[in-house]
């Protein structure tokens, strides 16, 4: 089972990271100033991440790809790593779809 993994930046704001059950980081969060916006944003990967519309399919100037998950208003909720082919890439999505659902949360921040 995949797990969300707050953690708190030197900047002072939270992020989280979606972990597949092989703790592999599978997507990560922008920078929230609350922690309960954080927690929002875990609650919309849950939700965004069962529709295949949500996810957004991209390659960057080195030739590497990635994915960013949206929510319905088209903010970005997460954005994955750098995969070194289409493949990888897919299957780093379809981690999101199966590890997001029911994934647990672990807090490490202080607060």
């Amino acid at each position: 089972m995949g797990k969300f993994v707050i953690t708190q930046r030197k900047d002072g704001e939270f992020q989280f990271n979606l972990k597949a059950s092989n703790g592999q980081t599978v997507l990560t969060s922008q920078g929230y100033a609350a922690k309960a916006s954080c927690l929002n944003g875990i609650e919309s990967v849950r939700t965004n991440s069962a529709d295949d519309a949500r996810f957004e399919c991209q390659s960057s100037a080195n030739d590497k790809f990635y994915f960013t998950l949206k929510s319905s208003n088209g903010q970005v909720v997460g954005n994955s790593q750098m995969y070194e082919s289409v493949v990888s890439r897919d299957n780093g999505i379809e981690s999101v779809k199966n590890n997001a659902p029911d994934a647990t949360v672990e807090d490490e921040t202080a607060a």
